[in-house]
């Protein structure tokens, strides 16, 4: 029996102009793939072509992370738009980077939302349904990224692509959706290993109490966060020592 395949994705390319945030060139040593924010809530063309070659000269994948237009607040407050306001906010993100991505001889592997429009997302089937159809306009066959959740199933359903994630670093409310914090804290990254195992086992436990089911095929540590670089570390140090095999869900087994 061959061993069960996960990925590590961490959010990158976070910085704005002469303003840095996180190690994103030590984060590529250790993920599997990436999400490049693409202008709204971080980032900058500048910042986002260097992130994007760095993780091309590291061998991850990328993909876009888009957010709401909300610098001030990093895109972690839910911030009054239409469905339609979201599908436009993540097709221009998407076009920005994606611009970007072809002149560094980089195809996009995937789309993941970031911070309140994930959750905004995550909770509403059709706008779901309807993000990961204009994704397909864009470029077909191009998945979104996002939590196993009731809009996951509804994006599944009507056989639109799509990757099933989560962050170990963050902890899960009783729906399996993450909570989002709005200044990252280091954390133990034992501790964070030790739930990115129980999530690559397709299971987590929640503030409410019980575990759930967490079916994921890929598990975020948030680049952000002052100590993710050792996180992602222990995390994949960790995923190995259990017997799986840490890899890009879009890369080729026989690219290994």
């Amino acid at each position: 029996m061959s061993a069960q395949a996960i990925d590590i994705n961490a959010d990158a390319g976070e910085g704005f102009g002469r303003w840095s945030l996180g190690d994103d060139a030590g984060l590529f040593r250790f993920v599997t793939t990436t999400n490049i924010a693409c202008g709204y809530h971080a980032g900058d063309p500048t910042t986002m072509r260097r992130a994007v070659s760095q993780a091309r000269d590291a061998g991850i994948s990328v993909g876009a992370h888009p957010g709401y237009p909300d610098l001030l607040g990093f895109g972690r407050r839910a911030l009054p738009a239409t469905d339609a306001d979201v599908i436009d906010y993540i097709t221009y993100q998407v076009g920005a980077l994606q611009a970007i991505a072809s002149t560094e001889s980089v195809e996009l592997t995937h789309v993941k939302p970031h911070g309140a429009l994930m959750g905004r997302i995550c909770r509403a089937p059709d706008l779901a349904v309807a993000v990961a159809r204009e994704l397909q306009k864009i470029r077909p066959g191009i998945p979104l990224m996002f939590a196993p959740t009731a809009a996951f199933d509804a994006v599944c359903s009507e056989g639109l692509p799509s990757i099933p994630e989560n962050a170990a670093d963050l902890d899960f409310d009783a729906d399996g959706i993450n909570i989002v914090e709005p200044r990252p804290q280091p954390k133990n990254p034992e501790f964070v290993a030790a739930r990115a195992i129980d999530m690559a086992n397709g299971f987590v436990s929640t503030t409410a109490g019980p575990s759930i089911a967490m079916p994921v095929r890929s598990i975020c540590i948030h680049g952000d966060r002052p100590n993710a670089v050792a996180i992602a570390a222990t995390v994949r140090r960790r995923l190995e020592e259990s017997g799986f095999v840490v890899r890009s869900p879009f890369t080729k087994v026989d690219q290994q």
